[in-house]
């Protein structure tokens, strides 16, 4: 079948994460992208506010990152990472590294966060083999965790539909915490709810059912993006801190989604002042230009690693494209532009404007809570009986419609624009989502 004229045959992509067939009835295409705003394939501007994916956290199409990528791929193109390296693998790890919390200093490069995800766990279990623990082997997850889409991923994730398909096939020896969502207590929270600290001691419960010597690690995102903008409440990240180091557990912070600025800090570890012994990230440590992932990793793990084989490869792990010479390209360019333009304190900066802005939409139609933190936003509206999730899937096409790019996942719409917004264009994508509501039954 062909293609009509100027457009593209859609018929041999299968789109990820996508309702193939709703989309390729009524495509949403975007063809150029600049600033705070993409162009659709009919040449309408659209207002960027989910910085792409939670990962254009510079604004589109930075020429200093383009020249970058251009340079390095005129110089040198690829080169294996597997017993040789390039010069910019190094420079990017040590800029990586002056980003981290202090003592996060020993960086392994990936491609996705998911793959960040499935490095972390195996570096957790190989740290724990190499002390004379191996059978510290449990790892402990959160119900509605999104950890990506590798196996170790969606065994650790908490999210019933990324999970189900496969439940044969997932990490036996695996946990969760529950989530710390509750509509009941903290509706309309501005920044950290005061209620559920205490959901963290039920890890202790883990600890008690399984024992602390099974156990290699628990891994939680400090803001739980892709579920619907979970925040933690006060306290809670503190308290699993102090229950995973007593009982010698590894802590693992999946910061895909908020590393580089989102919540006005370089991480979310220091934002909230909880220091793990992993962190994961990607997308913003490349501003999404060429795909980039890292972890971050405590150096006395890293040391019991390496120190732990005499002579030889002592991780039996990577990937061919880990610190690909294009990615540490663009890595290296993003975070010049981070600390060159302040952009952190930037986001930090406007997130009393964005909070604001945000709660203006409380009364709105069928909106049932607002929350936020740093520069992001859940909008949660209540679901259509028999329907779930239709009410903000219409309210996410009727967005890009008027002009505006959101994300939904459920019922709940997530704003997280670029952090080069300013107060106008914050107030622009509430208010286009308030004129949008109002037409939504």
């Amino acid at each position: 079948m062909n293609a009509p004229a100027g457009q593209p045959d859609l018929s041999h992509l299968w789109m990820p994460f996508t309702a193939n067939k709703q989309f390729k009835a009524k495509p949403r295409m975007l063809a150029h992208a600049e600033g705070m705003y993409y162009t659709s394939g009919d040449g309408r501007r659209i207002l960027d506010g989910t910085a792409g994916l939670w990962c254009v956290n510079a604004g589109h199409a930075r020429a200093e990152i383009v020249q970058a990528i251009a340079r390095q791929a005129a110089s040198l193109d690829y080169a294996p990472g597997f017993q040789l390296a390039h010069p910019q693998a190094f420079e990017a790890a040590s800029a990586v590294a002056g980003f981290m919390p202090p003592g996060l200093d020993r960086i392994f490069f990936t491609n996705s966060g998911s793959e960040s995800v499935d490095t972390a766990l195996k570096i957790a279990l190989a740290y724990h083999r190499a002390r004379g623990e191996g059978q510290r082997t449990r790892l402990i997850g959160r119900e509605r965790g999104y950890h990506g889409v590798g196996f170790g991923g969606i065994s650790v994730g908490g999210i019933s539909p990324n999970r189900k398909t496969f439940s044969g096939a997932l990490l036996p020896a695996v946990d969760h915490l529950p989530h710390t969502h509750n509509l009941q207590q903290n509706a309309w929270s501005k920044g950290q709810p005061a209620w559920g600290a205490h959901l963290a001691e039920e890890l202790e419960r883990l600890v008690t059912l399984h024992d602390a010597s099974t156990i290699a690690a628990v891994i939680v995102e400090p803001m739980a993006g892709s579920t619907g903008v979970l925040i933690p409440p006060k306290g809670y990240l503190e308290k699993l801190r102090e229950i995973t180091a007593r009982h010698g557990i590894l802590l693992i912070f999946d910061e895909v989604i908020t590393a580089y600025g989102r919540l006005g800090a370089a991480t979310a570890s220091e934002f909230f002042g909880v220091t793990p012994d992993l962190i994961t990230m990607a997308k913003g440590v490349s501003n999404a230009a060429v795909p980039a992932g890292a972890v971050a990793v405590r150096r006395e793990v890293h040391d019991a690693i390496v120190g732990s084989v005499e002579g030889g490869i002592e991780f039996f792990h990577g990937y061919t494209y880990s610190a690909h010479p294009l990615a540490t390209a663009a890595i290296l360019a993003a975070l010049d532009i981070y600390r060159r333009e302040g952009l952190f304190e930037r986001a930090r900066t406007l997130s009393p404007a964005f909070e604001a802005a945000a709660h203006s939409l409380k009364g709105a139609p069928n909106v049932i809570d607002v929350r936020n933190l740093g520069l992001v936003a859940g909008i949660e509206l209540a679901p259509r009986h028999g329907a779930p999730g239709a009410r903000a899937a219409e309210a996410f096409q009727k967005c890009f419609d008027q002009g505006l790019l959101v994300r939904y996942t459920g019922d709940i719409l997530a704003i997280s624009p670029p952090l080069i917004i300013d107060e106008a264009q914050i107030g622009e994508i509430f208010e286009r989502i308030g004129k949008v509501l109002k037409d939504i039954a």
